[in-house]
């Protein structure tokens, strides 16, 4: 059985949920996993905002203006009298559950709930769709087995006893659909693997199930060599090993959620990201083999602070770095970048909830200096010992850009540097120009 993902962008018409049922016609088994209508997740949380402040009358106005264009919707998706009525129903139900939560109290659990109405809609009318033109598929709630723990890492184990007895029941089942996104928490509340987690629902049942192959429906064909919103003359890439495929989709590659790569490449099973606007174009596979170029490709990460930690003493002291790393795991706030000289570290993150906190118990034994508006730029290929010249073509590349922090010997597949997000879009561009 193939998993097939698609997202905002391969929903957000009538008549790309028509192209989308048309893509997965034939034989074979497939399960679909779909992320909410492209602007409706922006809309929930706009909801969710103005009932956490108290503003009924707001949120009243914002709820309207999300469900009006789905009375639309319907009417364009369907054509039976019998379909357009089933989909209208749908769309009713919906917006009298986020209607309810008007004049309530409202806080993050209440907010996770509204957030999860963007796929139950999707999905919900996408399975009545696909019932209308004769499909014979199952609507598989997500909310049955998809599961995070208390550090909101999913449950695999519990993904895979609970999906595959659920599709082992459908025996006449050809088309399993499912929400991506949302998930019940250790608490068995609502809760959500953050943006763009429909690509990790994907992953996630596809190692479940030890799927043939994962598929990634998005808007662009496959994985560039480096942002084409920025750099023109780009080129997708044909193939990626599992490693490189992580370390461009961490380091900002947005066509992919970071976390994607780990389930599958558990179970070796290929991810292939695809464009629902052009099917026919190749894509990239991400794999166990890779293109023959040394360098791949770049991305950039954003809003990323820098924090430099000097210690106290002339010399770094035995136990000086666990001290430092031990601030940042109590307060649960990963590390995306580390150099360290004899009596200094410079290490980035991209999450500031506790940063104040960080900072007052870092300074209890050292100084510290912070830069925010920083920028990883990442350049992904095959960094072995015995390719010389590679790393002089980046820095040649990048010889007119202020460097703050370099990192590389960590990994073979990637070669990083901390500038100014000001100068962004002048990397990217010098390092396309210099590098492929």
């Amino acid at each position: 059985m193939k998993v097939l993902k698609f997202g905002g962008t391969s929903v957000g018409k009538p008549e790309r949920m028509h192209s989308i049922a048309n893509l997965i016609k034939g034989n074979d088994k497939k399960l679909i996993v779909l992320s909410a209508v492209s602007g409706t997740t922006n809309a929930l949380v706009a909801i969710s905002e103005a009932l956490s402040a108290n503003d009924s009358e707001k949120g009243m106005k914002l709820i309207d203006e999300l469900f009006k264009p789905y009375f639309n919707f319907v009417d364009q998706l369907f054509s039976t009298t019998e379909a357009k009525k089933n989909g209208q129903k749908i769309i009713d139900i919906h917006y009298e559950f986020v209607k309810s939560f008007l004049n309530k109290s409202f806080g993050e659990k209440e907010t996770k709930i509204i957030l999860a109405e963007g796929e139950l809609i999707s999905t919900a009318l996408f399975q009545e769709y696909l019932l209308e033109i004769g499909y014979k598929s199952v609507l598989l709630p997500a909310l049955d087995f998809m599961k995070i723990d208390e550090d909101n890492e999913p449950v695999l184990t519990h993904i895979e006893d609970k999906l595959n007895p659920i599709i082992a029941k459908h025996t006449d089942a050809q088309y399993f659909i499912t929400q991506g996104f949302i998930a019940r928490n250790s608490n068995g509340e609502i809760d959500n693997l953050k943006r763009g987690g429909s690509d990790y629902t994907a992953s996630l049942v596809g190692a479940a199930i030890r799927a043939e192959e994962v598929q990634i429906w998005t808007d662009i064909d496959g994985m560039h060599n480096n942002d084409p919103r920025i750099v023109k003359n780009t080129f997708p890439i044909a193939a990626l090993t599992f490693d490189e495929a992580a370390e461009l989709a961490y380091f900002g590659a947005k066509i992919l959620h970071p976390s994607t790569i780990l389930p599958a490449k558990k179970y070796a099973i290929p991810v292939r990201l695809l464009n629902t606007m052009q099917p026919e174009a190749k894509g990239t596979v991400i794999a166990d083999q890779t293109s023959d170029r040394d360098i791949k490709a770049i991305a950039a990460k954003d809003n990323l602070i820098a924090i430099k930690i000097k210690s106290t003493r002339m010399l770094l002291a035995y136990g000086f770095l666990r001290r430092v790393f031990e601030v940042f795991e109590k307060y649960k706030t990963p590390i995306d970048m580390i150099t360290t000289s004899e009596v200094a570290v410079s290490v980035t993150i991209d999450d500031d909830k506790n940063l104040i906190n960080i900072l007052e118990e870092l300074k209890s034994f050292c100084t510290v200096e912070v830069d925010k508006n920083q920028t990883i730029v990442c350049i992904v290929g095959d960094f072995l010992e015995d390719k010389p010249g590679l790393v002089k073509k980046i820095f040649d590349a990048l010889k007119a850009i202020p460097i703050r922090m370099i990192s590389y010997g960590g990994s073979k597949n990637n070669v990083s540097v901390l500038i100014n997000t000001q100068h962004k879009n002048d990397a990217l561009n010098a390092l396309n120009e210099g590098v492929f």
